[in-house]
C-alpha cells in the first residue's frame, strides 16, 4: 500500500499554524525600540533570508524523500548525523516547553486557572493532534486554520487601531534586529523535511510552506511590535482583555500554540527514528510533550533570545553544508559512518557564527556564516578532488 502523500494545501496550513505563534508575538515586541519603519524593514530582511533558507532545507528532504535528521545522515554519514539527531531533539524538547509556557502564561492572564491548569490543557490538546496525525488532520486543521485566521485579524485590528505615538531609540541595533528576525525561520531549518518528504509535489510544496510561514511570521512579529508601539502593552493577554476579547483571545492563544508545538514534539518523534530504527516516533512525540508540559511547569522561560542564537549556531552550519552537497556538489555520503571533513567544517561554521554575534552587520549573522561555511565546503572538496586527480 502506498504511503499517503500531502498535498500543497495541507503542507501550506501546516506552516500556516506554525507561524501563528504567540512566541513569535512576543519577539516581536522587542523591535519597538527601532521605531516602526525600521523595524518592519529589519522584520522583512531577516524573513526574506530565513525563509530562502527554509526552502533550501525544505527542498531536500522533498526530492530525497528523507525526514531532516535523515538528510543530515547525506553530509555527515550514519554515525555523524547522531550529534544533529540528539542535539535537535533536545531543542525541540526546549521549544515545546517554551511555547507552552508562553501558551499557558498568556491563557491564564486571560482566564485565572493557574498556569499549570493551563499548561496540563495545552499539552492534553498537542498529545491529541500527535495521536490522530499529520496526515490525519485534514479538516481539523483546516477548521483550525480557519479559525485562527478570522481571530488573528480580530487581533490585528484591536492593536493596529490605536493611535499611539512610535516609540524611538535604538537599543536594539539594526543589525541585530535582522538577526533576531532570522532567528525564526531558523529554528524550523531542522524540522521542515519531516513534512516535505511526505508531500506529493515536494518543490511546489516547499515554496507555499516557506512562503506561507514567511508571510505570517511577519505578520505576528507586526503584531508584537505594534502592541508595543501603539498600545504601549506588550503583553498580549492584556492587550485582548482591554479590547473586550475574552474568550476569543483565549482561543487565539490556546489554538496557537497547540498548531506550533504540535509540530515540534513531532519532529522529536521523527528525529528519534534517525538515532533509534526500532523506536515509534508516535510515543516519543508524546513523550517530548509530557516532558515539554513538565517543564513548562517548573521552569520559568521569559527570555529566549539566548535560545534561539545557540539553535542559530548550531543549524545554521549544518544546513549551509548540506545546501553545498546536495544542491551544488551533488553528493552523497550516507553510505559512510561518518564524514570527519565535513565536521571539522561544521565546527568552524559553528564558531564562526559565535565570533560574528560580537559584530553589527547589516543583514544578522546568519548569512554571512552560511556563505562562509558553504564556501568553505565546496573549496575543500574541490582541493581534495584535485590532489586525489
Amino acid at each position: 500500500m502506498e504511503e499517503k502523500k500531502t498535498s500543497v494545501f495541507e503542507n501550506g496550513l501546516i506552516w500556516f499554524g506554525a507561524g501563528v505563534s504567540i512566541a513569535e508575538i512576543l519577539t516581536g515586541t522587542y523591535f519597538a525600540p527601532l521605531g516602526f519603519g525600521k523595524g518592519v524593514l529589519a522584520i522583512v530582511i531577516g524573513h526574506i533570508i530565513g525563509c530562502a533558507l527554509l526552502f533550501l532545507a525544505g527542498l531536500i528532504g522533498g526530492k530525497a524523500r528523507r525526514s531532516a535528521m535523515e538528510t543530515v545522515k547525506m553530509s555527515f554519514g550514519q554515525k555523524g548525523s547522531l550529534l544533529f539527531s540528539l542535539l535537535n531533539i533536545l531543542q525541540l524538547v526546549g521549544w515545546t516547553a517554551i511555547m507552552i509556557y508562553d501558551g499557558a502564561l498568556a491563557a491564564d492572564g486571560i482566564f485565572a486557572a493557574g498556569r499549570w491548569v493551563w499548561c496540563v490543557v495545552i499539552g492534553a490538546l498537542i498529545a491529541l493532534w500527535i495521536l490522530i496525525g499529520i496526515k490525519n488532520l485534514g479538516r481539523i486543521n483546516t477548521v483550525a486554520m480557519a479559525a485562527l485566521f478570522v481571530l488573528t485579524l480580530v487581533l490585528s485590528v484591536v492593536v493596529f487601531r490605536g493611535g499611539g505615538a512610535a516609540l524611538s531609540g535604538d537599543s536594539m541595533s539594526f543589525g541585530a534586529a535582522v538577526e533576531l528576525s532570522v532567528a525564526m525561520p531558523l529554528s524550523w531549518l531542522p524540522l521542515i523535511s519531516d513534512y516535505t518528504q511526505s508531500a506529493q509535489k515536494p518543490v511546489k510544496a516547499t515554496a507555499v510552506s516557506a512562503a506561507v510561514y514567511g508571510l505570517v511570521s511577519c505578520w505576528m512579529y507586526l503584531i508584537g511590535m505594534g502592541a508595543a508601539i501603539f498600545t504601549g502593552e506588550s503583553d498580549i493577554a492584556q492587550i485582548l482583555l482591554k479590547a473586550g476579547l475574552g474568550v476569543v483571545g483565549l482561543l487565539i492563544i490556546v489554538f496557537s500554540t497547540v498548531t506550533t508545538t504540535f509540530l515540534d514534539a513531532y519532529s522529536a518523534g521523527v528525529s528519534s527514528e534517525s538515532v533509534f530504527s526500532k523506536i515509534n516516533g508516535k510515543w516519543v512525540a508524546l513523550g517530548a510533550t509530557v516532558l515539554g508540559t513538565v517543564g513548562a511547569i517548573v521552569y520559568p522561560m521569559d527570555n529566549i533570545t539566548d535560545f534561539l542564537y545557540l539553535i542559530g549556531s548550531v543549524f545554521a552550519p549544518m544546513i549551509a553544508i548540506q545546501i553545498a552537497d546536495f544542491i551544488i556538489l551533488k553528493r552523497d555520503y550516507s553510505e559512510r559512518q561518518v564524514n570527519v571533513q565535513n565536521l571539522i567544517i561544521w565546527v568552524i561554521g559553528f564558531a564562526l557564527y559565535r565570533l560574528l554575534m560580537r559584530v553589527d552587520i547589516v543583514v544578522g549573522n546568519t548569512l554571512p556564516d552560511m556563505l562562509i561555511t558553504a564556501l568553505l565546503c565546496i573549496a575543500v572538496h574541490q582541493l581534495r578532488a584535485r590532489t586525489k586527480a
